[in-house]
């Protein structure tokens, strides 16, 4: 169900350096990093995969959690969109591809009630 989360820093290296350190025994490592809009953003995780994403913090002062859900497909992705517009829910991104992330990446983001930035994401290629 988790994909993964995303938590906005105040200072992301110092963060970085943080879990990095204290999640050692648990073979935390960093998996990926590109430049944001406003700083670096970095994705932790183990075995490869970035379940934690570390940003730099977004100047409105609201941190909004990014929390992702993994889809069983392409189609349920589509369907939270869907039904997210049905409760006139802010759908941030519709349902597309982002390469970006890598070539299968499918999401959908939207606010919840609360304004987190929630997802629904699979990783499986084009059916």
């Amino acid at each position: 169900m988790l994909d993964h989360l995303g938590l906005q820093c105040d200072d992301v290296e110092a963060s970085v350096a943080f879990y990095l350190d204290v999640f050692a025994p648990i073979g935390i490592a960093e998996v990926m990093r590109y430049d944001g809009p406003v700083g670096p953003v970095v994705g932790l995780g183990v075995s490869g995969f970035p379940n934690l994403w570390l940003a730099a913090a977004e100047d409105d002062g609201h941190r909004p959690v990014h929390l992702a859900l993994t889809a069983p497909d392409r189609a349920a992705v589509v369907e939270v969109g869907r039904r997210a517009h049905a409760r006139s829910a802010e759908v941030l991104h519709e349902p597309r591809v982002w390469p970006e992330y890598h070539d299968a990446y499918f999401g959908v983001f939207l606010r919840d009630p609360d304004g987190h930035n929630v997802e629904a994401v699979c990783h499986a290629p084009e059916d």
